[in-house]
Parts: structure tokens; C-alpha cells; sequence
């Protein structure tokens, strides 16, 4: 009987909605050296596409509820947000060759000692992105501010190296020198065609 109890006790249990582990991080430091505020009021919003067309900048939202102060300072001045395995980056702490990202959070993955976030092209990134065809479909400004519009929505990897701050791109040629450990690796990423972030974050996962 007493083993019964228990079971259904531990059943009970397991059951219980738990909520999730958040911590926040000041800066770029404290995340290094895991020393976070932990909550339980943080949301996190996946942006619509209208949101992203509208205002661009990254693909979520992260707010408190009910918390004017503290949604300013997540906004503002966070680094990163964990929220249990999840974790994001704050685009306004971070540039790309002093190029901007944009407000909101982005997506990141920690592997090898580097923080990997998926954002949207900016700078020589996104030139490259343009072809020349776009360039000149329509011609001028026009042309360009059109080909530039329908980067809203594509995403790439950057590589940030919590030890100096640098940002990087995250293309064929920098993935093929993080592989140089597996040639076979190697020899499939200079397969593929597309440097978008669903492709190279195959790769990054591989860094493991």
C-alpha cells in the first residue's frame, strides 16, 4: 500500500506545471561568468512577419509583465535572456563592423566556448545578398530599397566571441575553417549552395 502511495504520489508531482528557469544578464561579462538575475514574469514573443516588415530588427520580443521598468531595461540594456534552455541575444548590445541589428532578441546557441545568434544580413553581408539582377530590375534606389526589403526575412549565423566582443559572419569560408578537425564536414559544406542560417546551423551543431 505504502508503495502505492508513493508512486502515485511521484505521479502527482511529475504532473505539476512547472514554470520556466529565467535569468537574466546584464552584460556580456556576467554571462561569461554565469552570474544572472533569476525570474518568472519574463515573456517571450516570436515577432509576426507584419512586425518584422514594419520595424524590422530581430525575431523576438522579450517583456515583463507588468513591469514598465523592467521592460525598458530588458529593451535597452539586457545582454541575454535564458529562459530554461532557450537563449537569446539582445541585438542592440551587439554590431556586425559597426553595422546595427536592429532592437529585440535573436536566437543564439552556445558551442565551443562561442555564442552563434541568428539575425538578419546587415552590411557586406547583405550586399552580397543583393544580386545584381535586383540591383537592376527597376533601377536606381528604387531597385536597391526593394532587393534590401526582401532581406527582412532571411537570416544568417554570426559568430560573437565572448572573450573580445568580435562579431563574425558565419559563411562558407568561416565554417570551413571551424571544421578543420572533419574533413568529411568539409567536403559537404562546399556542396551546398546556400549560406542561410537553416544550412550552416547543421554545421555549428556539429561543433558540439
Amino acid at each position: 500500500m505504502r508503495k502505492k502511495c508513493l508512486y502515485a504520489l511521484s505521479v502527482m508531482l511529475w504532473c505539476l506545471p512547472c514554470k520556466a528557469q529565467q535569468v537574466i544578464y546584464a552584460g556580456m561579462q556576467d554571462w561569461v561568468e554565469g552570474r544572472g538575475d533569476t525570474l518568472s514574469i519574463i515573456k517571450v514573443e516570436k515577432r509576426s512577419k507584419n512586425k518584422l516588415r514594419l520595424s524590422g530588427g530581430a525575431d523576438y520580443r522579450i517583456w515583463a509583465e507588468d513591469n514598465e521598468g523592467l521592460c525598458r531595461y530588458l529593451k535597452s540594456r539586457c545582454f541575454a535572456v535564458k529562459v530554461d534552455t532557450a537563449l537569446y541575444i539582445n541585438c542592440k548590445k551587439v554590431r556586425y563592423n559597426r553595422f546595427r541589428f536592429g532592437a529585440w532578441y535573436a536566437p543564439a546557441l552556445h558551442v565551443a566556448g562561442k555564442l552563434y545568434f541568428k539575425a538578419q544580413p546587415v552590411g557586406s553581408v547583405a550586399a552580397g545578398k543583393i544580386t545584381p539582377p535586383e540591383r537592376t530590375k527597376l533601377g536606381g534606389e528604387v531597385g536597391d530599397a526593394l532587393a534590401s526589403s526582401a532581406l527582412i526575412f532571411e537570416r544568417v549565423y554570426y559568430e560573437l566571441d565572448p572573450k573580445n566582443g568580435k562579431v563574425e559572419f558565419v559563411g562558407k569560408d568561416k565554417m570551413f575553417s571551424l571544421l578543420k578537425d572533419n574533413p568529411e564536414l568539409q567536403t559537404k559544406l562546399l556542396a551546398e549552395t546556400s549560406e542561410a542560417a537553416e544550412v550552416m546551423e547543421r554545421y555549428i551543431q556539429s561543433l558540439k
